[in-house]
């Protein structure tokens, strides 16, 4: 018997589990992916986006590192190397887009105090939030070395970090910003590494684990009469006792889910009238982000869209972005760095 057949669901999995979802919590990335396996990449959007209004963080070290071949395998391993030697960015060479963006940073002025700054921005305020900016993207950078190693390039993390980080600025109300600022740039981050992820089919890899685990249970059951240990169940599936604990505690919450679900009332249907709306300062970036891509050749612009998912798909990796474009993910980043300087310039 699959894992899937074990209960009959009229809503996803991932909808069971989102209705328990506690305000300020944690998911961890796998578990995520697993709840959301098959599902199209507009679910998954939506499904990141529940996780943002609840402020639930996504946790990511649960994600197994990735190993990926060839010349962008070559620079994730470098770049996870240079990191954990505290080697950045000295050991770039001078035409490296990642070293070129790390000098350009570390020349631009950044004082101030960053709570005070945050309420001048919370109030309106743009050279607020243009200085809280500067001061933050040295943060950002620090950050992303937490990602390393797990299918992102540094550059790519950084961005996504970049725009978590504006993001923290525009939803700050009050309190200690620095909280918010980093809770922000990580979880664009978190996202970033498990959409990777998921295209390594991890969110697949772990469905299978949980009916390896679910059929071990079983067997063992008959031959032992009796339920079997945890220690047991990971001999038999030739895996760690914490590797099994973390596939039994999915299995456990999948049952409440659904013990949860069949006790409650069918809830009524109402029609959803409600629209989500662009605030106003979202909208205005996006203006900027048009106006600034007008500067480049069709190829880049596009190249660009692809890279960071402007035109509302997910983002793609050099790789990804290649193919669809007919260049090599080398071609790709050097591409981008190109059309970044002319935008910087612009």
């Amino acid at each position: 018997m699959r894992f899937d057949d074990m209960f009959s669901f009229e809503e996803s999995p991932w909808e069971i589990f989102a209705r328990k979802l506690e305000y300020g919590g944690r998911l961890s990335a796998v578990r995520f992916l697993t709840l959301l396996e098959g599902e199209g990449d507009d679910t998954v959007e939506a499904a990141l986006q529940t996780l943002e209004e609840l402020s639930v963080a996504l946790d990511a070290s649960d994600l197994p590192k990735a190993e990926p071949s060839g010349e962008l395998g070559k620079r994730l391993a470098l770049e996870e190397k240079l990191v954990r030697e505290g080697n950045l960015p000295g050991s770039l060479g001078s035409d490296d887009p990642l070293g070129m963006y790390l000098e350009e940073l570390a020349g631009i002025p950044a004082c101030g105090d960053v709570n005070v700054l945050a309420m001048d921005a919370a109030s309106g305020s743009e050279s607020a939030r243009n200085m809280l900016v500067n001061l933050s993207l040295s943060r950002v950078v620090e950050l992303a070395g937490e990602y390393t190693g797990r299918g992102v390039l540094l550059m790519d993390l950084i961005q996504e970090g970049s725009m978590g980080l504006w993001q923290g600025i525009l939803s700050y109300t009050e309190g200690d910003f620095e909280t918010v600022r980093d809770w922000w740039i990580r979880q664009y981050m978190a996202k970033a590494v498990t959409l990777q992820a998921r295209e390594n089919g991890v969110g697949a890899k772990m469905r299978k684990a949980l009916e390896d685990y679910s059929a071990a249970d079983r067997r063992l059951l008959t031959q032992l009469g009796r339920n079997p240990t945890l220690e047991e169940i990971a001999l038999e599936l030739n895996m760690t006792p914490e590797g099994a604990y973390v596939i039994q505690e999915m299995l456990r919450s999948a049952r409440t889910a659904e013990k949860t679900k069949a006790d409650q009332e069918p809830p009524k249907e109402t029609e959803d009238d409600t629209r989500h709306v662009e605030d106003t300062a979202y909208f205005q970036m996006r203006q900027r982000i048009s106006e600034m891509l007008s500067v480049l050749t069709e190829q880049e612009a596009k190249l660009l869209t692809l890279r960071f998912g402007l035109e509302g798909g997910l983002p793609l990796d050099p790789a990804k972005t290649g193919e669809k474009l007919g260049l090599t993910a080398d071609e790709v980043v050097n591409m981008e760095a190109a059309a970044l300087g002319k935008m910087r310039q612009s």
